[in-house]
């Protein structure tokens, strides 16, 4: 799968880690549009604190748990963009914000 981010990016998602995404986070099944979302309008993107060529794009949906967070990780370099993995949660890690919504 491809998608397109807030920067218009295109962040690819290749069937491997789709497939370990749903092995680990079952409850993601049949939300990759909210991936999509996610990507495309995120709330915040903090940069990881563990590999500072990582992304962690946030949106929180309030019909997710009665309202979490879907986390979607994101390692970028000159070459590709792709998802390295997602998930949902009840808070936003800690690390620089390299980009909020106003």
């Amino acid at each position: 799968m491809k998608f397109k981010d807030i920067f218009d990016r295109e962040i690819r998602l290749s069937t491997g880690v789709w497939e370990h995404i749903l092995e680990t986070h079952p409850e993601l099944n049949g939300k990759s549009d909210r991936i999509k979302e996610t990507l495309i309008s995120p709330e915040i993107i903090k940069r990881s604190v563990y590999a500072s060529n990582v992304l962690l794009f946030y949106k929180y949906y309030k019909d997710l748990y009665q309202g979490k967070y879907i986390c979607v990780a994101v390692k970028i370099s000159d070459e590709d963009c792709f998802i390295s993995t997602s998930y949902i949660t009840g808070r936003i890690k800690k690390g620089e914000i390299v980009w909020k919504k106003d």
